[in-house]
């Protein structure tokens, strides 16, 4: 990977990690990795575009027929790709058909742009992680055989420590804080031959007293009512929470103005 390269357009393709989700911006809109990263490449190189294809709760099935074709039309200098653990976290999931699908996609996008970044996804320590890491780590194994067949970058965000440190993670344990999705921003920005801003993205948080254990349980209450239960309802329904979304950014457009400006404000 060249050092310091210029780069014209990114198109961003996924799920809610690539929509923002859980980085809140005071008009209750989403920020997220993405776009932080849009913006620093931006503030190198004028006239810079950026798309955002992905909407949260989106299935890889999903991802390929509705994204994949449009994002590879775009022709952007640089395409990411992540896709495949929404999937992975349902009680049924046909992995084989997972790794057909994202070798579908990935085959589409690689040849319609300069760079495609493909990534090992963070997971939060935990329960949900010992369940599901057999499921992720076939997933990986296919990224990492795509990448090395196609000419992908692939970031290693599960490998990192510091993603993996449940404080990394908004209250409903699925989504990244404003400082994971920093720090995810840093890790693409590596990965794509810039200059580092933190060479320490990776590390472990600070060690802090853990809470204690009435703080837990509430905790755990909290995110039963306000997330897991209404999670299990979509799925009892075959609904999903990306239902009838729209793409934030769904056309290759100049970023301007405010959207180059950083927000330092709270996660949600």
């Amino acid at each position: 990977m060249q050092t310091n390269p210029t780069h014209t357009s990114l198109v961003a393709v996924g799920d809610s990690f690539t929509e923002g989700m859980s980085d809140l911006l005071p008009d209750g809109s989403y920020r997220g990795w993405a776009d932080l990263l849009a913006a620093r490449m931006a503030a190198r190189t004028p006239g810079f575009r950026y798309a955002n294809l992905a909407v949260r709760g989106k299935l890889i099935q999903q991802i390929v027929d509705e994204q994949v074709d449009v994002a590879a039309g775009m022709r952007a200098d640089v395409v990411t790709l992540v896709g495949g653990l929404n999937d992975a976290l349902r009680p049924t999931c046909d992995m084989g058909r997972v790794r057909d699908l994202l070798t579908e996609a990935v085959e589409r996008l690689a040849p319609n742009c300069k760079q495609l970044v493909l990534m090992r996804s963070p997971g939060r320590q935990g329960p949900v992680l010992e369940r599901i890491r057999p499921r992720m780590e076939a997933l990986f194994a296919c990224v990492d055989d795509l990448a090395a067949r196609h000419g992908a970058v692939v970031v290693d965000l599960y490998g990192a420590p510091a993603l993996a440190d449940p404080r990394m993670w908004d209250v409903d344990r699925l989504h990244l804080t404003a400082e994971g999705h920093r720090r995810v921003a840093e890790a693409v920005w590596q990965s794509l031959g810039y200059e580092s801003e933190d060479p320490e993205w990776h590390a472990p948080m600070a060690l802090t007293p853990p809470p204690g254990w009435a703080a837990r349980r509430g905790a755990d209450v909290r995110f039963a009512r306000r997330h897991l239960l209404p999670w299990i309802g979509r799925r009892l329904t075959g609904r999903s929470s990306g239902d009838g979304r729209l793409p934030k950014r769904p056309e290759l457009l100049p970023l301007e103005g405010p959207e180059l400006l950083p927000y330092d404000g709270p996660s949600a």
